[in-house]
């Protein structure tokens, strides 16, 4: 079993660059939907709980090393934008970790592995996991590697703590009109997915998705918020 683990989630092992349990990295893997498929075999929520705790403790000493002269009120601002459910499932995404989450048929068939709620809870999960595999260090350092670079552009913070709001501010900064959105939804009425498109000046210009209407417009204001940052010559 350790060796079948390690060789299905070899690249994900090596993104994360923590020597993590294979029991332990299954279990942060397992979607509450797939467990109870299982018959109600244990899930990743008590290690998504655990890893919570290690990620905010892990980037509020950083913040408060790396900020000396900062108020608590802009350290915590800093903080939620950082540990926030669409930061963190843009982290996740990086790594690739929703093509290894066991999700149950109905959550995978309507898009759970790219849910940004279901990837921010499995990313807490592995760290952890990681916490216990490694110790305290190991999980923090690996917090900080995946989530540190966050905290290197505020801007981005703020985009991932708000990001209807972030994408108005930089659309009004370069002349565009305010940011609309336009939401479809797919699914049975007990586990809806929602997909929003944001479009300024009537054009689409990106697309989130998510299992309400609110995190899939923030998923798509900050994808829209990327692209209006990185790309001077994005379509207007």
């Amino acid at each position: 079993m350790t060796e079948t683990t390690r060789a299905a989630h070899s690249g994900l092992l090596e993104q994360l660059g923590v020597e993590i349990d294979p029991e332990l990295l299954v279990l942060a893997l397992t979607h509450r939907s797939w467990a109870y498929e299982q018959g109600g075999v244990p899930h990743n929520e008590r290690l998504e709980f655990l890893g919570d705790s290690i990620l905010g403790q892990a980037i509020t000493i950083e913040l408060y090393r790396r900020h000396p002269d900062s108020p608590e009120g802009e350290l915590a601002k800093r903080r939620a934008g950082v540990v926030s459910t669409v930061a963190l499932a843009e982290v996740a995404r990086t790594i690739g970790l929703g093509q290894h989450i066991r999700l149950g048929r109905g959550e995978a068939a309507s898009g759970g592995a790219d849910k940004a709620s279901i990837l921010a809870d499995t990313m807490e999960a592995v760290f952890g996991a990681a916490f216990l595999s490694a110790g305290h260090a190991a999980a923090a350092q690996l917090v900080l590697r995946l989530v540190g670079p966050l905290l290197d552009d505020p801007g981005r913070t703020g985009a991932a703590l708000d990001p209807k709001t972030a994408l108005q501010e930089v659309a009004a900064a370069r002349g565009l009109g305010a940011p609309s959105y336009e939401l479809s939804a797919t699914g049975p009425d007990h586990a809806r997915t929602f997909t929003a498109a944001v479009l300024i000046d009537g054009e689409a210009v990106a697309s989130g998705t998510g299992t309400s209407k609110k995190v899939a417009e923030m998923a798509a204001a900050l994808a829209a918020h990327e692209l209006l940052t990185t790309a001077p010559g994005a379509p207007r």
